[in-house]
């Protein structure tokens, strides 16, 4: 039978939740083929129980490779290591995260395997007639979107956006096999070592795990308004967003674009004002649980995804919030 893989990720045995956004991307596909839906994981210590949480999610099997070797990310070594798997096992299709392992592993197994790579995809889907893999991202710089195959290769390869779709609820009635297989010494590359691991604290805005995002558009006006914004946040404990528009004005680093062309955000609150909603922008936010949204346009696009719309001034509405907030955080009921 074929099999649709899914590349899963940890840090210190814990899986990262964009194991389980893939395997939620996987299972539909894997229908339309046919497919048994596998994780692949190359990891250090990892338990029974906490593979057992990738089929609970939807894998039928789960592929691990564990040796203490592999605990840190290595790009030479574990592309070694899957490369290897793909020529062991053959699957039809593999599905990564474009996270930075996934970014740097995928194009380099691409390689040693003959096969094409579609990155930061945002849809998938089966082609019916072919079963090829059709891979829609974006292209020329956000402005349209390209759907991609690969008909002469395989496996079908692509990675994802981690954020652009919702894990699967855990069933804790679902069964499956768990293959555990040994670290081949030739596929670890010597000539690298890991020496340490620092964080880039400067300037670090981790806005795609933040519980609440506070966005500003072009409807800003200028860079000095998004202290209002900041103040907003502030009240939340959120995180500041931008749409394209107001970056690439300079009012805003990029770390804060949320949209195609920049971060996909999955918040439980996603506040935006003065942001119309384009397409690259909609398809940032759609997994977001809820949206409010402040615009004086009425048809604006935004509105169309909104949970709550506000049509007004923001400069009128924005300073009010933050007024109304500041006085429930004194104890002023009124």
């Amino acid at each position: 039978m074929k099999e649709l893989w899914t590349i899963a990720e940890q840090k210190n045995g814990k899986l990262k939740s964009v194991s389980f956004e893939l395997l939620s991307r996987g299972r539909k596909l894997a229908e339309d083929l046919d497919a048994q839906l596998c994780s692949v994981l190359i990891a250090g210590k990892i338990t029974d129980e906490t593979l057992q949480e990738l089929i609970y999610r939807g894998a039928d099997r789960v592929y691990v490779v564990e040796d203490e070797r592999l605990e840190d990310f290595v790009a030479e070594t574990h592309s070694n290591v899957l490369a290897d798997l793909i020529e062991s096992y053959q699957p039809h299709t593999i599905l990564a995260a474009a996270t930075s392992s996934g970014r740097t592993m995928m194009p380099y197994v691409a390689i040693k395997v003959n096969t094409g790579l579609t990155a930061d995809c945002t849809e998938l889907a089966i082609e019916e007639e072919t079963q090829h893999l059709l891979q829609t991202r974006p292209a020329i710089g956000g402005n349209i979107m390209a759907t991609i195959k690969t008909p002469d290769h395989s496996p079908q390869m692509a990675t994802v956006r981690p954020k652009s779709s919702r894990p699967l609820p855990a069933d804790s009635e679902r069964t499956g096999e768990i293959i555990r297989l040994d670290l081949k010494e030739a596929l670890i590359d010597s000539r690298v070592q890991v020496l340490g691991i620092r964080k880039d604290e400067e300037n670090f805005t981790n806005i795609e795990e933040a519980d609440i995002v506070v966005s500003g558009g072009k409807g800003m006006r200028k860079e000095e308004n998004f202290a209002m914004l900041r103040q907003l946040a502030d009240h939340f404990d959120a995180v500041i967003g931008a749409s394209r528009d107001a970056v690439d004005r300079g009012w805003i680093s990029y770390p804060h674009q949320v949209g195609l062309s920049g971060k996909t955000v999955s918040p439980k609150l996603y506040i935006c004002a003065g942001v119309s909603g384009s397409i690259q922008h909609l398809a940032g936010i759609k997994t977001a649980e809820y949206i409010v949204a402040i615009n004086n346009d009425p048809d604006a696009n935004i509105f169309q995804v909104a949970d709550f719309g506000i049509v007004g001034d923001l400069f009128e509405i924005i300073p009010e919030l933050n007024k109304k907030l500041e006085k429930v955080k004194k104890g002023d009921s009124n």
